[in-house]
């Protein structure tokens, strides 16, 4: 996969979205913004079903300019789109290199283990073990191991995320990782510096897309300026953890 169009459907009134067909190219970041309610996991629903014009939004959703028929999009959306929920539970009594084995064998990947861990490990500062089992793994590691399987193992080219900022993980580290291995990540957000990483964003309101607003040089001021108190609030929650005083 190339890209993904995005095909206007209706809000939920029934009124016809106000945005022309929407692509976006492997490699890219995309947030959605919107007040709770507003459709951002609808959207979600939306793409990871690859819809056409067959839910209750009327949206169509195309890969590389195709549409997909029925039976081969429920095929092709399990291996073609990856979400990370909010929360991550793993069910598998394997430890972390068993199961990095497992599904790297699976894939037919050719990739260590440690080459994965030592990824998750840059995002979440809580160190992985390789030994440990993935049952006894805190809610940030579990993220991050999965964003690093996402990023270097899983084939899924296009990636939804929800709201990262809530996984006590280095958002802009893992963000970076998944876009670097070409990914199409998709995330939904109500943090402004998250909002500005992105080139563009959907603004979601009554269930539709209100909006595709591109980010301006002015904005981009703006990011830098949040990134560089991003970076000072996670020197300072390093510091917490460790049992510094902030003085």
């Amino acid at each position: 996969m190339e890209h993904i169009t995005i095909y206007p459907g209706y809000d939920k009134n029934r009124r016809p979205e106000a945005f022309s067909p929407l692509t976006l190219q492997a490699g890219e970041l995309c947030a959605i913004v919107g007040n709770t309610g507003s459709g951002k996991s609808r959207l979600l629903k939306d793409m990871e079903q690859l819809v056409d014009r067959d839910s209750v939004t009327g949206r169509r959703i195309a890969l590389d300019n195709a549409v997909l028929p029925p039976a081969r999009r429920l095929e092709l959306s399990g291996r073609l789109i990856a979400h990370l929920s909010q929360n991550m539970r793993f069910v598998l009594d394997l430890t972390v290199e068993e199961f990095l084995r497992l599904h790297i064998s699976c894939r037919k990947k050719d990739i260590l283990p440690e080459l994965v861990i030592a990824a998750a490990n840059t995002i979440t500062p809580e160190a992985i073990c390789s030994c440990v089992s993935l049952n006894r793994l805190s809610g940030g590691q579990s993220r991050a191991l999965m964003i690093a399987d996402i990023a270097m193992i899983c084939d899924s080219p296009i990636v939804l995320v929800d709201e990262i900022e809530n996984a006590g993980i280095n958002k802009k580290k893992a963000l970076e990782l998944l876009t670097g291995n070409q990914k199409l990540v998709f995330i939904v957000t109500h943090d402004p510096h998250t909002a500005l990483m992105a080139p563009r964003r959907l603004v979601m309101k009554n269930g539709a897309v209100a909006s595709v607003i591109r980010r301006t040089d002015q904005e981009l001021l703006q990011f830098h300026l949040l990134d560089q108190m991003y970076e000072k609030q996670t020197a300072l929650q390093s510091l917490l953890r460790k049992g510094t005083l902030l003085i």
